[in-house]
């Protein structure tokens, strides 16, 4: 029975989502490793930063400011403003996620873009955790494959650009937003909309990252009038998964 649970819940549409998610973005890392071995540092460096940084937008514009000569300071400032949204996705994610102790601090490590997507789009709180483990493990491990086979493979490549690995992530964020758009109210269009043209409208003048941060300050529409809730999935949460199983007659003692 425990055998066919597991594969049962392999083939849920929260890990086929995941792995397709992991893989594909995590190929990017191509690109960093690339661009980390041009910026001077050695392969070993490139993969150690990918291991425990783990984010993709901070680690570009690390090695960016260090290629352009800037010191290990101004790239270390950069980075972390860059990460900073990642602090908010992971208050988000604590409620959702409902993990204590040791297994919160290990999560948090994996609290990325990709790994918050995937795991708000989930119905329930089991399909969340699994969501966000998957997507954790494989984009994890494709990631740092990625980072060493780019930054092995720099010398013999000349333009790793040319394989247009930096549209994979722009596409799997769409893909993900638009059923959530589609279900959505009229405030859910007006926060994407606005979100979409503060990004647009600063990004000749903003540092690469700031824009997104910028964007953010869209979701600030949600508190003005009636409270959020209408139009758009629910939260997942304990409740959520109870009053779920109760209405298939599978509650639990």
């Amino acid at each position: 029975m425990g055998r066919v649970k597991s594969f049962s819940v392999l083939r849920t549409p929260a890990v086929r989502d995941s792995v397709g998610i992991g893989v594909a973005v995590g190929a990017a890392g191509l690109a960093f490793g690339t661009a980390a071995v041009a910026a001077g540092l050695s392969p070993a460096q490139s993969v150690f930063m990918s291991l425990f940084m783990f984010t993709g937008a901070s680690q570009f514009a690390l090695v960016g400011v260090i290629a352009g000569g800037g010191s290990l300071v101004a790239g270390a400032a950069g980075a972390l403003l860059l990460g900073a949204r990642n602090t908010l996705y992971g208050l988000r994610l604590a409620d959702v996620l409902g993990w204590r102790g040791a297994r919160r601090a290990l999560a948090a490590h994996g609290v990325i873009d990709e790994t918050t997507a995937v795991t708000l789009a989930q119905p329930d709180r089991a399909s969340a955790r699994t969501a966000f483990v998957t997507t954790y493990a494989v984009l994890g491990g494709s990631w740092v494959v990625a980072t060493l086979a780019g930054a092995l493979a720099t010398e013999r490549v000349g333009d790793i650009s040319a394989f247009g690995l930096d549209a994979v992530g722009p596409a799997v964020f769409l893909g993900l937003l638009w059923p959530r758009l589609r279900e959505g109210g009229a405030r859910t269009w007006l926060i994407a909309g606005l979100g979409a043209g503060l990004a647009l409208a600063s990004t000749p003048f903003l540092p690469s990252g700031v824009p997104v941060l910028l964007a953010a300050s869209a979701a600030l529409v949600a508190l003005i009038g009636p409270a959020a809730g209408e139009g758009g999935p629910a939260l997942p949460s304990e409740e959520g998964d109870r009053r779920s199983e109760a209405e298939r007659g599978e509650v639990r003692p």
